[in-house]
This record gives C-alpha cells, structure tokens and sequence, in this order.
C-alpha cells in the first residue's frame, strides 16, 4: 500500500513523522499526505473520510494548515453513522471556531442532532455547540437547549447546562429563559448535575438582574442546606478528595453565595451560620481544604456586615501566612489588602507574621507584603514598624532595596510624630540605601530641616557622624554638603547639643575636609560637586581662618573640563577674592522653605502630612496628580507669551511669584542633577536660583538681595530676566554702588523725568496696617518704557524693620527695581518708604500691566510677609 494514500492510517502516518529527523522531512511528509488527503476530497471517497479528518486534525495539531477539510467535516456530521458524527464534531470543535463563514452551515445538523433519539448524538451536538456556538447560533437553537435542560439523562442535562453558558454570554438577553430551568437544576441529587447548575444560576445573576433577584427570593435556602448536606456529608468514594466530599461542589456554591448575599443583609443573614461552620470544619492540611477556606473567606468578606464572621475569616488569613506553600501566603495577603478597608483592626493583629513576609525570599510575595505593611502604617505603630524595615533594610537584597526604601521614606513623611524622630529615620535610610532615595526624599528633607530651627546643631552633628562611615551614599553626601555649608558653624561650636547625643569634637578643618572629600571622590556627580563648591563659598564666610585653604580648593575647578564647575570656581573665587563687603550678606544662611514653597515640587505628588511636635505641620509630596492651574496663571499670562507652555500649579506659589518658565523643556544653566537632566518647574531646591539671565541683566541683581530664596547648589546667576523676581534689599539711601561678580560696578538705573503724560495715581495694595501707593511717569518717545514710584505707608502704631519689597511681572514685561530709600517703616504714618520701578511692555498697546506683590517685614520681631497682585494699572500703561 502507498505509505501516503488516504487509506494509510493514522499511526502509519504520526509513525512517519515522528521518525523525521529535521524539520524539512516533516514539513515533506505533510506536504505529500494533505495532498493524497485532497484527492481522496476530490474523489469523494466516502470509505476514509473518518480517517481523513482524523489525520488532519493531527496536522492541525503541528500547525499546518488545515481549511481544505473544513467541509468534510460537515459532510460527516450530516451522516447518520455515531462513529462518523463523532469524528465529524470533533473535527469541526478543532477546525473551526465561531468566526468561520461556513459554521452558518451546520446550524441545521446540530438542531436535528439535539432532537435526536439517541442521546449519545444529542450529546455529540451539545458538547460542540458548547464550545462553538455563535451569537446567531445561540439565538437559533437556545430552545433546544432549554428543552435539554429538563431531559431524563443526567449526563444530558448537564451537558445542557454548560451549553447554556456558553449561550448566555453570547447573548445575555436570552437569560431569562434560562431562570426557571437553572433554578430547577439545583434540587439536583447527582453532583455533576449540581455544579453545573449551580454554576449557570452564577453566571444568570451576573448578567440578569432579574435572575439575581429571583435566585435570592427562591433559591437561597436551598443553596444553605445543600452546603449544610455536602459539608456534612459521609465518606463518598467517587467524590472523596483528600477527605473532604466534593470541594469543587463546595466552591461552586461558596461562590454562589458571595454572589447573593452581596448587597443584601437579608440573604447575607441567611447564610452566616454554614459559612461559620465551613470556616472553623474544614480540614487545612491538604490543598483541597485550603481551597475550600479561602473561598469562604472570599464569601465572608463580599456579604454583608457581620464583624465576628469577619474576624473568624481574617484570622484564617493570618493562618495561611504561615503556610509553607509560595501560592497560599501570596492569595493571603491579596485578601488581608482588599480586607483591610474593611476591619483594619483584625488586620493589624497579623502585623508580625505580615512584616516577616516582607523577609520572605520570594521576591512576589516581599513586594506584596511591603504593599500590606505600608496600608497597615498609622500613627500609633509608625515607630515599631519604621524600626523593623529599617533592619531589614541593612540586610535586604539589592534588587528589594529600592521598593523598600522608597516605601520607607513614604512612611516616615506620612507619618512622622515629630522633627527629630523624621531626622534620625531619614538619616538611617540615607546611611543604608542612600544610592536608592529619589530627588524629592532628600529636597523634602532638606525642607524639614531648614524648618526644625532647634535642631540645626543636632543635624549637622549627625550628619557629620554619618558622613564617616558611609561617604559611599551619594544622596547623604549631598544633604550633608548641604548641611554643612548652611550650619557649619554650629557643627563647629557644638551649638544645641542633645541629651541624647554622644560629645563630638569637630575642627573647622574637620569640615570642610568632609566638603573637600565629597568634590574629590571619584564617585561624586555634578550634583554634588557643584553643591560642595556653594558649601565653600559659605563656609568661606563662617570660618575666616580656612579661607586660603578653602580657596584653595575651588580653584583647583577652574580647569574642569565641566563647563558648569568651571564657572562657579571662576565666579566663586571672584567673591572670595575681590567683594569682601558683600560675601557675608550673599552666603547668609537660606531662608526657612515653607510649605507653599514647596507643596507641588513635582508633576504627579500628592501633600502627605508630617506631623511635628516643633511648629505646624508641613506637607510633603506623594504621589497624586498636580492641581490644575490657578486663576492667576491666566491672569498674569505666565504660560503663554507667542509660545505656549505648560501650566503651573496653583499650590506652587513660589512658581506664581517668579513668572518663570521652569519647563522640562527649559534650556537653562545651572545645576540640574546628574548629566544636566531636564528639570521640572517645581524642582525649588534646585532651580530656583538657575535662571537663565539676559545678557543686559546684570549679574548683581541677586548680590544686592538679603533675602531670598536660595538653592542648595544653584548658580550665581541674576534672577532679572523678564518674567524672573526682581528684587533688591532695602539699603538706606545714598549707598555707595555695589560691583558685580567680574568686578564691575551697577550704576542705578535712573526714572526718566522727561515731560511725558500724565496718569493718574493708584492704591496697589492696602491693608489694615500697610499702604502701597503707585505713581507713574513716561519718557517722551518711549511709550513701552512706565517708570514707578512706589510709596509704602505704615499704618500701624509699630515700627517695621528689615522691609523687603518683591514683585513678580509676566513674560512680556520686564522689570527692574532701583534700592529702596529705607528699610525702617516708621510707625503711624509718619514717614514712608520710596523705591524706584521701571517697567518695559514687550506689547504695549496689546497687552496692559500686571504685577503680583511679595512684602516682607518684621514687626516686633515677628516676621511678617503680606502678598496681593495690581492689576488697575491705568489704561495706556
């Protein structure tokens, strides 16, 4: 016999190919049989068509094409032969699915195969209408089905019922003919027609109102004592598993159930004292009985409210934590999640056996535990918790460093009790994982410090400690820098020192050889060597002593290939060399950052509360969206001036107050982290003072400023560029010129006198204790150019001293401001303060004038700062 006609038989040919011993033979030997298959198809040989289908199958199998016996398939299941009809449903479930064209073909067969007499054919016809069964098939034959549901056989009827299934999810509009038969099949006695049943009833509650609410009023009480009966059940052979009766049965109505009694007290009544029972009687030592139990436990937690079941079902929970099976802790804490919202207190007495999990050496299992052990976190065990991750930590794999210590930190923000406890934890992480703290942990940081005013010595102290044993961590190196270069002088005279702290004995040598260290290492980025050279230039300033050495230090940067370092040693060097009278006031220690400072740093982050016992809480990112822009953004048109760019946030005020353009897409100088990476507007601590200047702003804009913000390691660079804060320091008038950073001098720029027109005067700001009257001024010929004397009045009985004027324009203007006449405010409006303001209007004519207002003062020594915005310039400014 020819080895590939189509009377070969099937083993002859998976003989064949199994004896193939590259893929080119086999692909050889399929070749040659689907054609002898073809011609046997052309030939209508009626003696193989079995045989033939059944081959290709097989060829199916090994991902041959196969659509060329499509039809024969049909032509076996019109035959009236079982063993024909059997093998032709089997090749039409494998050879075609549900979106092939030529299915519309066998609708006829299969509707007089489910009305044959034979139920071996009715079976045939359901099996595949269960697995192929289109939505216009569905339509065409759910009568039949229905029928069938009710018929004598079991096998028959639970056929039936799979198909019906299938059927409903193809159409659910068909659910309601399906109600009364699925509800019937529940009073089954044989399980394999009960959990079918039981299942179809599942999915008619899930797509039909109707049946859920007829399945509750009809069905719930059966469904109780059926669970009653299985659950109790004696010893049955043919569904005994590991000694538990059926535990497919018991899950199908488990899930049942939680279907039910979801939303509705009444039925979740009903059911509470078998759902107790199958909790506290199922066996846990096989997998069969675990199965059962988290089930129920899934049950218990979807009906509703009974707090002893809830309790009973948590505690199950913390059981399966201590399972040496991976899958069974894993489901545990994805359930002690979803329950968590529902009784943190039964949670919370897991805590232990939860934190060991974050231990555990499955990575999926650790990172579903830290997820559980971060919900678990509140004020009354922040401390024990905190103190346990931070152990681990010590120990933890490299690749797990990072999700903890990024939750660690979330923690510690959210949650700290007060100042120094958020130091210590911080400076523990950044000592361990300092390398894995992202910008805004270590800027958030540096806020709190700069707020804990009691606790500069003790910071700086353990910084320094820290910095000895592990200069390796670059972020700590950096807050450190920081630290030092701000408060140096306190780590020096041990100023506020502890009852808690070890005695520490540091020389000014001691630190600024932490600085020198921290710009020499060979691991160091441009982050933190351009924050060790602002440290320099301050500790210049705080130790007159080591000002040689410290030169010294920068100047060796003036050769860096850094384009960046290069400068700042330059300019550095200049200040340090030739403006003596200027250093201490450019090098005083920053200003406190408060919380509208910092509130909405970075696209993405959400305020999270750190609780100090010192002062006010302050709020710290983490992790929502950022606001949408404020009304004084479209006022002041800051984001947008013939180009458009991107909002700011309402809550960043500092933003507001500056006009500045702090885009990702920004092209600025400075500093901004490793590899001069793009930075976002609301990176304060970083940005604030790299802000590109024009070349006809003069560098000294920031130099005759006492009071503004300063940025960690930011660039000398002048904050008058057009939609920059200008702002200068109240100096009493007649002061002599003040020389820029290249040693040139600034001559003030004067407000044209020119006979102009005339506008009328205007009250900017008013207060119950201060007044800002406007007046204004043109140059003949100059109609872009408003000069502006503002006039401040006290109208308080207390003198104000240290008085600060700031102000804030959009892009399309500029603004530049001469030193105020005082910055003494006598009280009661008995004399008044002066100062000069230009204005340059890039579209006047188009645009009108707009300002916002920053005052700052004190007033028995308490510091004051009022804000408010202009915008009743008068028409033709």
């Amino acid at each position: 016999m020819n080895p590939f006609s189509s009377g070969t038989r099937l083993r002859d040919m998976i003989r064949a190919i199994r004896a193939c011993k590259t893929a080119a033979e086999e692909r050889a030997v399929v070749r040659k049989e689907c054609a002898a298959i073809r011609s046997s198809i052309n030939e209508n040989d009626h003696d193989y068509r079995h045989r033939n289908i059944a081959k290709l199958m097989f060829i199916h199998m090994l991902g041959y094409p196969t659509h060329f016996g499509q039809m024969e398939c049909l032509k076996l299941i019109a035959s009236a032969e079982f063993p024909e009809k059997r093998i032709g449903y089997l090749g039409l479930m494998l050879l075609l699915d549900e979106r092939q064209e030529v299915l519309m073909l066998v609708t006829n067969s299969l509707k007089q195969d489910l009305n044959h007499a034979n139920q071996y054919i009715v079976g045939l016809a359901l099996c595949a209408l269960g697995n192929i069964c289109s939505a216009e098939m569905a339509r065409d034959l759910a009568p039949e089905v229905e029928r069938l549901l009710q018929f004598r056989d079991p096998n028959t009827r639970k056929k039936a019922a799979l198909c019906a299934i299938r059927i409903i999810k193809k159409v659910p509009d068909l659910a309601e003919n399906f109600i009364n038969p699925a509800a019937a099949l529940l009073k089954e006695k044989h399980h394999g027609v009960l959990i079918t049943g039981v299942q179809l009833c599942t999915d008619l509650c899930k797509v039909s109102a109707e049946a859920l609410e007829y399945c509750r009023k009809k069905c719930t009480g059966g469904l109780v004592r059926t669970l009653k009966d299985v659950a109790n059940s004696p010893y049955a052979p043919e569904y005994d598993i590991a000694g538990i009766t059926d535990p497919f049965l018991h899950i199908r109505l488990l899930r049942l159930l939680h279907v039910l009694g979801q939303g509705d007290a009444d039925v979740s009544d009903l059911m509470n004292d078998i759902l107790a029972q199958v909790a506290t009687k199922t066996e846990t030592n096989k997998n069969a009985g675990n199965a059962i139990l988290y089930e129920c436990v899934e049950t218990i937690m979807s009906i509703e409210d009974n707090g002893g079941l809830r309790v009973l079902a948590i505690n199950i929970l913390g059981r399966f934590l201590s399972n040496r099976d991976n899958n069974i802790r894993y489901v545990a804490l994805n359930m002690l999640m979803k329950a968590i919202t529902v009784d943190t207190q039964a949670v919370q007495r897991h805590r232990a056996t939860i934190v060991e999990c974050v231990k555990d050496s499955d990575a999926s299992i650790r990172k579903r535990a830290l997820e559980l052990v971060y919900l678990l976190v509140n004020e009354s065990n922040v401390k024990p918790l905190t103190k346990e991750l931070i152990e681990y930590l010590e120990r933890s794999d490299q690749e797990f460093k990072g999700d903890l210590t990024a939750k660690i930190c979330s923690i510690i923000a959210k949650f700290s009790p007060e100042k120094i406890w958020y130091i210590d934890q911080m400076l523990k992480v950044l000592s361990e994982a300092g390398n894995f703290v992202k910008d805004e942990v270590w800027h958030a940081l540096i806020v709190v410090i700069s707020n804990a005013s009691d606790l500069h010595g003790y910071t700086v102290r353990a910084l320094y400690r820290a910095f000895q044993t592990s200069a390796e961590q670059e972020t700590l190196v950096r807050v450190a820098v920081w630290c030092i270069g701000e408060y140096g002088d306190l780590l020096v005279k041990n100023v506020g020192v502890l009852d808690i702290e070890d005695p520490i004995t540091v020389t000014e040598s001691d630190a600024v050889d932490v600085v020198e260290v921290a710009i020499k290492h060979h691991t160091s980025d441009l982050t933190t060597k351009a924050m060790s050279l602002i440290a320099l230039l301050k500790l210049s300033s705080r130790f007159p002593s080591s000002s040689e050495r410290i030169q010294d230090i920068i100047i060796q940067n003036r050769g860096s290939l850094v384009l960046e370092l290069q400068q700042r040693s330059i300019e550095f060097n200049s200040v340090i060399e030739k403006h003596h009278n200027i250093r201490s006031a450019l090098v005083e220690r920053m200003p406190v950052l408060d919380e509208a400072t910092f509130i909405g740093r970075r696209a993405g982050s959400t305020p999270a509360t750190v609780s100090t016992s010192n002062g006010p809480s302050l709020n710290l990112p983490n992790g929502v969206t950022k606001p949408p822009a404020a009304p004084l953004v479209d006022l002041l048109d800051l984001s947008s001036d013939d180009a458009p760019a991107p909002s700011s946030s309402g809550a960043d005020f500092l933003q507001d107050l500056l006009g500045v353009d702090l885009s990702p897409a920004s092209k600025q100088p400075g500093i901004s982290g490793t590899n001069q990476a793009p930075r976002t507007g609301t990176d304060v601590l970083l940005d604030l003072l790299s802000i590109e200047t024009p070349p006809a702003s003069p560098i000294t804009d920031i130099l005759s400023s006492s009071q503004v913000y300063k940025s960690p390691h930011a660039s000398l660079e002048g904050l008058s560029s057009p939609s920059a804060l200008s702002t200068r320091a109240a100096t009493p008038a007649g002061a002599a010129p003040m020389m820029d950073l290249l040693d040139g001098f600034v001559p003030n720029s004067p407000i044209s006198e020119d006979n102009g027109p005339v506008y009328p005067s205007i009250v900017a700001f008013e207060s119950s204790s201060l007044r800002i009257m406007f007046n204004f001024s043109k140059a003949r010929g100059n109609p872009q150019t408003t000069s502006i004397q503002a006039t401040f009045t006290n109208l308080s009985p207390n003198v104000y001293t240290d008085f600060i004027f700031q102000a804030a324009v959009p892009k399309f203007l500029q603004l530049h401001l001469d030193p105020a006449s005082s910055n003494t405010l006598p009280a009661g409006g008995n004399g008044s303060i002066t100062q000069n303001l230009r204005v340059i209007n890039s579209q006047h004519g188009k645009k009108s004038l707009v300002m916002r207002m920053r005052i700052a003062y004190k007033s028995n020594d308490e510091d004051i700062l009022e804000e408010g915005q202009v915008s009743n310039f008068p028409r033709g400014l």
